[in-house]
């Protein structure tokens, strides 16, 4: 079981961890051993996920997640297997825990009468700046 919120658990039947071998350096021991783990999780099948929070999570896992609405994650950092799931299911976790905040709406405010005036006074004082540049008007 995940705890991703105190409200929020998910269960490890909704997702899958399957061992591949991993790329890169590593000689013998990476051609030999399935170091690497994917983990696929259906994000649209799981209760524990609501409408809103599948919106924010689509927006957070970005390219991770497919059409289909599961999230794949791999891991291949790590020179062990188990090291490899610990760190998938982490980077699970803290990508739902995102999802799972709701964001702060900012409230309209309207500006107070002494901000417009400040706001006008910088503006006229700009423009007195500029007006002192320009080349100076000969008059006969």
């Amino acid at each position: 079981m995940l705890e991703i919120t105190p409200h929020i658990h998910i269960s490890e039947s909704d997702y899958t961890l399957a061992a591949k071998r991993a790329s890169g350096p590593g000689g013998q021991h990476v051609n030999k051993v399935s170091t690497a783990v994917e983990l696929r999780f259906d994000a649209r099948a799981c209760d524990a996920i609501s409408n809103e929070m599948l919106i924010r999570l689509r927006k957070a896992a970005g390219r991770r997640m497919t059409a289909d609405g599961v999230i794949v994650l791999t891991a291949d950092e790590h020179r062990s297997q188990i090291d490899n799931k610990r760190a998938v299911t982490k980077r699970l976790v803290e990508l739902l825990k995102a999802a799972a905040k709701k964001p702060r709406f900012r409230v309209a405010t309207k500006p107070t009468k002494a901000s417009k005036e400040r706001r006008i006074v910088a503006k006229k004082s700009t423009g007195d700046k500029k007006k002192m540049r320009g080349r100076l008007k000969l008059v006969d």
